[in-house]
């Protein structure tokens, strides 16, 4: 099973792949987390430290494959989940697609992809262009990490029309939407009405997710020594669960940027009461970014 894992920017992707990827290797899976990210920093909680990435390891070898081993380049990390890093072209320079591809060509050379029962890909933030969308390429499942945000729906509604455009020609569905360390779901239910896709689950608004990625450490690790942390990992527990249940997954509809728009807005203004709705400061700016 492959996994691709999108996102808005700063939305804990990493983070979350990171718990998945030990959730799936604690029930019992061989498991290989790909950071897609030229920051090269995916995998740092699950290994504790930024890893070389397979772009600097190509290039140090002059791009002959024939010279490169998995030892080069594969990691282990936490509970047994091997670990990489695509890199990335200089900032402003070059395509992070095209490493993915470079990434993925070395790993099949490597017979990598045949030796594991889950991939994962952790790509970098909204998908802006169809080097950023490569990943979906090579994905059975795609799960979009959001909170409760304008902005980070924004975001996952065209992550959305990236998986139906890909469904076209790959065999890829959408498996959900995870909503991350967000204490409501109001906004992510009235997206689900406009555009019907499973939740995989909504984590709380916990401290200790973000705590976790300043330690490098995932739950599952930070749970050996304060085992009152178990009830998250569950959550991830449970997200492993139902992706090895191979679920039948969608391919989205989108909604139109400018209806999703008036569709979210609306919703602060004229909520069921018939009253304004309090806007907080970060609500505020999240509409006069957009």
């Amino acid at each position: 099973m492959r996994l691709a894992v999108y996102g808005k920017g700063g939305i804990g992707k990493s983070t979350t792949s990171c718990n998945i990827s030990v959730a799936l290797a604690k029930r019992g899976k061989k498991v290989l987390q790909i950071g897609c990210d030229p920051k090269h920093d995916s995998t740092f909680t699950l290994t504790g430290f930024l890893i070389p990435t397979i772009i600097d390891t190509l290039q140090e070898k002059d791009f002959h494959y024939e010279d490169i081993w998995p030892e080069d380049v594969i990691y282990k990390g936490y509970a047994g989940v091997d670990c990489v890093e695509a890199g990335g072209p200089p900032a402003g320079a070059g395509c992070g697609g095209y490493v993915v591809g470079e990434t993925v060509k070395l790993l099949k050379e490597l017979n990598a992809f045949d030796e594991y029962d889950v991939i994962l890909f952790d790509v970098l933030g909204d998908v802006v262009c169809g080097g950023f969308a490569a990943p979906l390429n090579y994905a059975d499942y795609c799960m979009i990490v959001t909170d409760n945000g304008f902005d980070a729906l924004f975001a996952a509604n065209r992550i959305a029309a990236s998986v139906r455009e890909k469904s076209r020609t790959h065999p890829l569905r959408l498996a959900g939407l995870i909503g991350n360390r967000t204490s409501k779901r109001d906004l992510i239910n009235k997206y689900i009405e406009a555009v019907p896709m499973p939740v995989l689950e909504i984590l709380p608004l916990i401290e200790d997710i973000r705590v976790s990625r300043v330690k490098g450490q995932t739950l599952f690790e930070m749970t050996e020594k304060d085992p009152d942390l178990a009830f998250v990992c569950d959550y991830y527990l449970n997200i492993a669960d139902q992706l090895l249940s191979l679920p039948e997954g969608v391919v989205p509809s989108e909604a139109q940027d400018r209806d999703l728009f008036s569709l979210l807005s609306d919703y602060y203004l004229n909520p069921a009461e018939g009253k304004a709705q309090p806007v907080t400061a970060d609500e505020e700016m999240d509409l006069m970014m957009v």
